[in-house]
C-alpha cells in the first residue's frame, strides 16, 4: 500500500468519475496506464453492501490505482463513518460521499441527489466521516434539484457543508430532475450552467472546485481548468480512455501508446484469469483503446458480446490490429510518396 500522506493532490486534478457497473477495479488498472497521476474513482458503494455483504468484494484494489477515491451512498452519519474508515484501513487516499445519483432506486434509500435538499443532513454525514477518519472527505452534488435550482439554493447547500471543514467539492453542473427523468436522461436533457460553477468558486476561493459534465476533449479539459480546481471526466474517459492521455501530454507527460498500453495490460489479464477472474469482464474495459483510430469498429466486434472468452482471443485481437495499422500506415506512405511525385512532376514541368 502507498503512504497517503506522501501523495499530493496536483494544483489542477484530473479525475475519472464514478461511474455504476463500470470503474470498477479492472477499469481503474486500465484507465492508470493512461494517465500517470488522474484520480480514479470506484463505483458507488452504499453502507449497507460495506456492513452487510462482502467488503473485500467492494473495497480491494490494485496498488497502481492510486491515487483511488472510494465513493459512498447513504445517508446515516454512523455507517458512513463506519464505512469511512473501512475505505482508510484499506488504503484508500480519499472517500467522496454522493450526492449527485438521482436513479429512483436510491432516492428511496436516501442516497444520492436528493440529499441536496436536506444540506443540514449531509453536513451531519461529514462530519462523522472526518471525525472518523484523517484521510479527506469530499462531496459530488449536483448545482440543484428540482424546484431547488437556483444558484443561491446551491451556494447554501456548499455553505452548510463546508461548515464542517470540508473544503472539496465536485460540482456535476446540471440540476437533476428527479419526478420525471431517468438516470440517463439527468445525464443530457437538464441544460449545463458551468457559470454557475464559475461563479462558486470565485465566490468562495478558499474551496477546491472540481467541475464535472459534458467535457469530452482535451481542449476542454483546459478550458475549464482556467476557472476551476480540476476536471473530472465520466463517460468520455470511458469510450476513449486515450483521452487521458491526451490530458496528461497537456501536463507535460509523454503520449504512451496504444500497444504498448495493451502489452503492459496483458500481464494483469493473466494475473485475474488466473485467480478466477472471467475474461470478458475485464476486456469489456477495453473497446475503447482504439477509438476514433483505423480498425477501432473491428477491435470492438473482436472483443465485445461474448466473443473473447479466452487470453488467446485477446492476443488474436491484438495482433490483427497491429496488422491493421501496419497497412494503414504504409498505405498512408504510399499516398505521401505519390503526392510528392505529383508535385515534384509539376513544378518541374
Amino acid at each position: 500500500m502507498t503512504d497517503n500522506a506522501t501523495l499530493k493532490a496536483p494544483q489542477k486534478r484530473i479525475s475519472v468519475a464514478p461511474m455504476m457497473d463500470w470503474s470498477d477495479r479492472h477499469y481503474r488498472h486500465f484507465a492508470r496506464m493512461f494517465h500517470p497521476d488522474a484520480w480514479l474513482y470506484s463505483e458507488m458503494v452504499t453502507t449497507g453492501a460495506l456492513i452487510f455483504g462482502d467488503r473485500d468484494r467492494h473495497l480491494n484494489f490494485n496498488g497502481s490505482e492510486h491515487p483511488v477515491v472510494l465513493q459512498l451512498g447513504g445517508s446515516d452519519p454512523q455507517a458512513l463513518a463506519t464505512c469511512s474508515k473501512m475505505a482508510q484501513d484499506y488504503g484508500y487516499d480519499e472517500v467522496n460521499l454522493n450526492v449527485g445519483c438521482p436513479s429512483d432506486r436510491v432516492q428511496n434509500n436516501k442516497i444520492g441527489a436528493c440529499l441536496m435538499a436536506e444540506p443540514q443532513l449531509v453536513a451531519e454525514c461529514i462530519a462523522a466521516m472526518q471525525n472518523a477518519v484523517t484521510i479527506p472527505i469530499t462531496v459530488k452534488h449536483r448545482i440543484g434539484i428540482d424546484d431547488l435550482d437556483s444558484y443561491e439554493e446551491m451556494l447554501n447547500f456548499v455553505d452548510t457543508v463546508a461548515a464542517t471543514g470540508c473544503k472539496h467539492f465536485i460540482v456535476h453542473a446540471r440540476i437533476a430532475i428527479l419526478k420525471g427523468l431517468s438516470p440517463k436522461e439527468n445525464r443530457d436533457i437538464p441544460p449545463l450552467r458551468y457559470e454557475d460553477v464559475y461563479r462558486l468558486k470565485f465566490e468562495r476561493p478558499h474551496l477546491t472546485i472540481e467541475i464535472n459534465g459534458g467535457i469530452s476533449t482535451a481542449d476542454q479539459i483546459d478550458q475549464q481548468l482556467i476557472h476551476t480546481d480540476g476536471v473530472m471526466i465520466g463517460r468520455a474517459a470511458y469510450h476513449n480512455p486515450y483521452l487521458l492521455a491526451e490530458a496528461g501530454a497537456r501536463e507535460g507527460y509523454a503520449l504512451p501508446n496504444r500497444f504498448q498500453i495493451m502489452q503492459q495490460y496483458l500481464p494483469y489479464l493473466e494475473e485475474q484469469v488466473a485467480k478466477g477472474v472471467s475474461v470478458s469482464s475485464m476486456t469489456r474495459h477495453l473497446l475503447g483503446l482504439f477509438q476514433y483510430q483505423v480498425g477501432a469498429r473491428h477491435w470492438r466486434q473482436m472483443l465485445s458480446g461474448g466473443n473473447a472468452k479466452t487470453l488467446e482471443d485477446v492476443h488474436n485481437a491484438l495482433g490483427v490490429m497491429q496488422e491493421v495499422t501496419r497497412v494503414a500506415a504504409a498505405r498512408q506512405a504510399d499516398r505521401l510518396m505519390s503526392f510528392n511525385e505529383t508535385l515534384l512532376s509539376e513544378n518541374s514541368a
